[in-house]
């Protein structure tokens, strides 16, 4: 058995988690999400527990049995307690800008990079040069930030562009003058 995905998932209180099939519907108060899980792996809820096994000892189904239940149990966090990435930009003139349902990402091009926000996800800019993605999914706040981040990287040099509040980046020295 896979060390992750024997381990049971407890369902925290306010939540609900239905099984239709091979779908999984997760409902808290911070919204609801469903996942389809493959055909090979089966999903029960009992006592307040949901159990994910595995009916082949395949090795695809091997690999996916741990992720399904780190999924099915990040749902169940997310459905509770909003995921949260944050994203800060460093350079001159670089800014984000919240317009409505889209956000303008200002980082050095001619014309602002336009992001349209998700459903599901929300979006907060305590200042200019900071942003904070929040959502039940974790799947998908991670994925928006990580293309957010690619609109602009991080150089080596100067440190500018879009990185992680908690990154670091290892700043290369420059071309240095001969004597």
């Amino acid at each position: 058995m896979s060390r992750i995905g024997k381990n049971p998932i407890k369902i925290i209180s306010g939540v609900t988690v239905e099984i239709n099939g091979r779908q999984v519907n997760v409902t808290g108060p911070q919204g609801s999400l469903s996942l389809e899980f493959p055909p090979r792996l089966t999903v029960e809820v009992a006592d307040g527990l949901v159990y994910v096994k595995r009916l082949s000892e395949d090795k695809k189904v091997k690999a996916c049995h741990g992720a399904i239940r780190a999924e099915i149990s990040n749902m169940i966090s997310g459905v509770v307690t909003p995921w949260k990435k944050e994203l800060e930009i460093r350079g001159t003139g670089y800014k984000f800008q919240l317009q409505g349902q889209k956000l303008s990402v200002s980082a050095g091009y001619i014309n602002p990079v336009i992001v349209d926000i998700p459903q599901g996800l929300s979006f907060v800019t305590p200042d200019e040069s900071k942003l904070v993605i929040t959502g039940a999914d974790k799947v998908k706040v991670g994925q928006m930030a990580s293309n957010i981040r690619k609109i602009r990287t991080p150089e080596p040099y100067k440190g500018k562009g879009i990185r992680y509040v908690d990154e670091f980046i290892k700043l290369k020295a420059g071309k240095t003058a001969k004597a």
